[in-house]
C-alpha cells in the first residue's frame, strides 16, 4: 500500500503534473461544451467579459513599475535580445508555419498558432525559471516588464497587419484597441503609487480576480464558438499534429536563444534570463487580447493553441530551470530547487 503514495510524490511525477490553472480553463472550456451562454445570456456574458479584459489591464499597469524598467535599461543588448526573439523570430516562424495548411494544421488553428507567436513574454513565470537556475534575476525582471509594455502596442498592431483583425487597422480599431487595452493600462500606471501597497497586501484576492477575469473571457469565446459550431473543425489528429508543431516551435526559440547568448558573449546568468524571457507566451495577456481582437466565436479557436503551449512552456522550463540550478555553483547551498513548485502550480500575472 505506501508504494504507490511514495510514487506519487516522486519528483519525477509532480514535476509533469498539470498546472492547476490549466485544468481550471480545461473545465471552464468543458463547461461551455455543455453549457454554452445562448440567448439573452450571450449578451450579458459577452459584457462581462469586456470589463474583466478592463480589470485584468488596470491591475497589469498597477503591477508593473516603470521606475524598475527604465533602472533595467543599462542592459539594453540583453533586452533588445528578448524583444527581437518575441517580436521578430516567433512571428517569423509563425509565418513560415504556414506551409503546414491544410496538411497537418487546419486553416483555424494555424490562425491560432500565429496569434501565439505575436504574444509578448510572461513576467512572472520566466522570473521565477530564472530565479530557480541561478540566473540574472534582475535583469529577467526588467526583461519581461519591457516585453509586456512593448505587447500592449506591438501584439495588436502586428495581429491587425498578419491575421486582418478588425478588417485591417483603421481609426476606428486603434481606438477600440486604446479603450479596451491601453486606457485601462495606463489607469493603473497612473494609480499605481496610491495602490500598490494596497494590492501587495491583498496579493492572493488579487490573484484570484486575475483567474476568475481569465476564466470568464474563455467561457464567453468558448460559449460563442460552441453556439457558432465552430468545434466541427476541430479532431483528435489535428489537435494531436499542433502539439507536435508547437514542441517544434518552443525548440527552435529555446536553442537559438542559447546559442545566441553564447555567440554574443553573455555571462552565464544573463543567458539564462534570455533563455526564459526570449522563449515564454503570456497567457494572461493572451486570452483577454483576443477577446478583444477576435469577436464572437473566433476568439475560442484562437486560444486554443496559446493553452496547449503555456502548459508546454512551463513543463519544459520547469526541467531546464531545475538542471541548470543543479549546475550552478551554488547548488551547493542546497536551494537549488526551491521555489519550483509555486511556479507549475498558477498562471503567470501578466
Amino acid at each position: 500500500m505506501p508504494r504507490p503514495n511514495r510514487s506519487l510524490r516522486s519528483p519525477r511525477l509532480r514535476r509533469l503534473r498539470v498546472d492547476p490553472f490549466i485544468a481550471s480553463l480545461l473545465g471552464t472550456v468543458a463547461f461551455a461544451a455543455v453549457l454554452p451562454a445562448r440567448g439573452a445570456a450571450a449578451p450579458a456574458v459577452s459584457d462581462a467579459a469586456v470589463g474583466a479584459v478592463a480589470v485584468l489591464f488596470f491591475l497589469y499597469g498597477a503591477r508593473l513599475s516603470a521606475r524598475e524598467a527604465l533602472d533595467g535599461l543599462k542592459r539594453w543588448r540583453l533586452h533588445g535580445i528578448v524583444l527581437a526573439v518575441t517580436f521578430g523570430l516567433f512571428p517569423l516562424l509563425g509565418i513560415a508555419a504556414r506551409v503546414l495548411v491544410p496538411g497537418l494544421l487546419s486553416p483555424q488553428l494555424y490562425q491560432g498558432l500565429l496569434f501565439l507567436t505575436l504574444l509578448p513574454s510572461t513576467v512572472q513565470s520566466s522570473i521565477a525559471f530564472t530565479s530557480i537556475a541561478r540566473g540574472n534575476t534582475a535583469a529577467a525582471v526588467c526583461s519581461a516588464t519591457f516585453s509586456t509594455l512593448f505587447g500592449i502596442v506591438l501584439t495588436p498592431l502586428l495581429a491587425a497587419f498578419l491575421l486582418h483583425t478588425k478588417g485591417g487597422i483603421s481609426p476606428g480599431s486603434v481606438l477600440e484597441i486604446a479603450e479596451q487595452l491601453l486606457l485601462p493600462f495606463a489607469a493603473g500606471q497612473l494609480l499605481r503609487r496610491w495602490i500598490a501597497a494596497w494590492m501587495a497586501r491583498h496579493r492572493s484576492v488579487l490573484g484570484l480576480v486575475d483567474r476568475g477575469s481569465i476564466l470568464l473571457v474563455v467561457y464567453s469565446a468558448f460559449s460563442a464558438a460552441v453556439v457558432g459550431g465552430v468545434w466541427g473543425a476541430l479532431s483528435l489528429p489535428r489537435l494531436g499534429a499542433l502539439f507536435v508543431v508547437e514542441a517544434v516551435l518552443l525548440a527552435l526559440v529555446l536553442t537559438t536563444t542559447l546559442l545566441a547568448g553564447r555567440r554574443l558573449g553573455f555571462d552565464r546568468g544573463d543567458m539564462i534570463a534570455i533563455v526564459f524571457c526570449g522563449s515564454k507566451k503570456s497567457l494572461a495577456s493572451g486570452v483577454p487580447m483576443a477577446s478583444v481582437l477576435f469577436p464572437g466565436a473566433a476568439a475560442g479557436l484562437m486560444v486554443l493553441p496559446l493553452m496547449l503551449f503555456h502548459q508546454l512552456q512551463l513543463m519544459v522550463c520547469a526541467v531546464l530551470a531545475r538542471r541548470w540550478g543543479a549546475q550552478s555553483p551554488a547548488a551547493a547551498t542546497g536551494a537549488a530547487g526551491a521555489g519550483a513548485e509555486p511556479v507549475m502550480a498558477g498562471v503567470e500575472s501578466s
